[in-house]
């Protein structure tokens, strides 16, 4: 039960958060409301606001083993969002997956970036 409350479902939460606040830029019928590039830009963000907040809470009660953590997390909310993104995603998008991959998917890299760094920052901050 420790691993779905402490990893599943904020990582859950990393992939439905930008999912729903996506929804605002849709016209009615579906139609992108803003310029791609600037509703990929704010995606981005969005997704990397909401998964430094859950890094947060995973990390500040955590005593040891940051690194591993950092690895841990990162990887699974990278396949999670994966998995969602396969689920729901590609099929509203209408997209081979390597499309998806190469245009989404790649940049589900940032968790486990963002998550082994905070991993490392701790580990070096206690051993000081």
């Amino acid at each position: 039960m420790k691993t779905i409350t402490k990893i599943i479902l904020p990582g859950i939460y990393t992939w439905l958060i930008p999912f729903a606040v996506s929804f605002l830029f849709f016209k009615p019928g579906g139609e992108l409301g803003i310029p791609y590039d600037l509703f990929k830009s704010i995606m981005i963000v969005i997704g990397s606001i909401t998964g430094c907040y859950f890094l947060f809470r995973h990390f500040r009660s955590l005593e040891s083993d940051f690194v591993k953590q950092g690895i841990t997390v990162g990887v699974s909310w990278f396949f999670i969002n994966i998995v969602l993104d396969t689920v729901i995603l590609i099929p509203i998008m209408k997209v081979s997956f390597p499309e998806y991959f190469m245009s989404i998917g790649l940049r589900y890299l940032i968790i486990p970036a963002f998550s082994i760094t905070v991993g490392y920052l701790l580990s070096n901050k206690i051993k000081q």
